[in-house]
């Protein structure tokens, strides 16, 4: 039967040092995955170099909890830029992909999040984009042989900004090991119809990300409260006949109440779901 999981992203939640205390925080919030984030603070941009027992020892702490890795957002190509025009720093770029890749594939995770953005801290540049898609396309053999697929996320930036800006990319790649990974908060601070978009990437979306947002703010904006189309969204996926992860994205900052934050956001999703006649599988025994 087909049918969508929730997932939330690992920034909602408390961050612990114990992994066991940390992926327990999941399913206590009623979520059946969380997606784990490689970005430019310090401790996560380390997880690519985590040696073989780190490694064991989190899949295992995540099996344990009865919890799925659903995914890894390899954020930190925000400052490690495939798209610079310094070729150091395109090399550098390249390896996050390839140490990203082969995480995944060591935590048993089968999709790796790729950030839409080309040289996000230097100075717009016309030869940007090309120099973007020629590291992530030398990204795709590592991918294929690794059984990872590379989900390319339209940002809130000016770069890969819509669903067809993500498909001209799917397209080029020709590759089932590059899909499309929307974020339905994005599309509408872009001003795009989340319908209409959806359908653009339809047959080629991965998983989905879903945040609420006001223009000009992307994150920390409570669901229910900004400008996402939630409806049109799942409304379209419906129509698809879609299924898949939907990963709630939210930050807790060291709130005290997180889990309960993530408990009303998990709620307001699962109920516009269901509107839209979308069935939500919470474990593997009832699907």
């Amino acid at each position: 039967m087909r049918g969508i999981k929730l997932g939330i992203y690992e920034k909602a939640l408390v961050g612990l040092p114990d992994w066991a205390a940390f992926f327990a925080q999941v399913p206590d919030a009623g979520f059946s995955f969380v997606d784990l984030s490689i970005d430019e603070t310090p401790e996560r941009a380390a997880r690519l170099d985590w040696d073989r027992a780190t490694r064991r020892l989190v899949r295992d702490a995540a099996a344990d909890a009865q919890v799925q890795i659903g995914g890894l957002c390899l954020s930190l190509h925000r400052s490690v830029m495939p798209g610079s025009a310094d070729p150091e720093m395109r090399r550098r770029a390249a390896d996050v992909y390839r140490k990203g890749i082969h995480l995944a594939s060591d935590l048993g995770v089968g999709v790796v999040q790729v950030a839409g953005y080309y040289a996000y801290y230097e100075p717009a540049d016309p030869g940007a984009r090309q120099r973007y898609v020629d590291t992530l396309l030398d990204a795709v053999p590592h991918a294929a042989r690794e059984g990872i697929v590379l989900g390319i996320e339209n940002v809130d930036g000016n770069d890969i900004a819509s669903v067809p800006d993500v498909m001209e990319l799917v397209e080029l790649a020709d590759s089932p090991w590059v899909q499309c990974y929307p974020d339905v908060g994005n599309i509408a601070g872009h001003g795009g119809e989340s319908a209409a978009e959806l359908q653009a990437g339809e047959g080629h979306i991965v998983a989905l990300h879903v945040k609420d947002v006001l223009p000009g703010q992307p994150r920390r904006v409570p669901f229910g409260t900004g400008i996402a189309d939630f409806d049109s969204a799942f409304k379209e996926l419906a129509r698809q006949g879609w299924s898949g992860r939907v990963m709630l994205e939210m930050w807790h900052d060291d709130a005290p109440d997180s889990l309960a934050s993530c408990r009303v956001a998990r709620k307001f999703i699962e109920e516009k779901a269901a509107a839209a006649g979308l069935r939500i599988v919470e474990d593997r025994s009832r699907q």
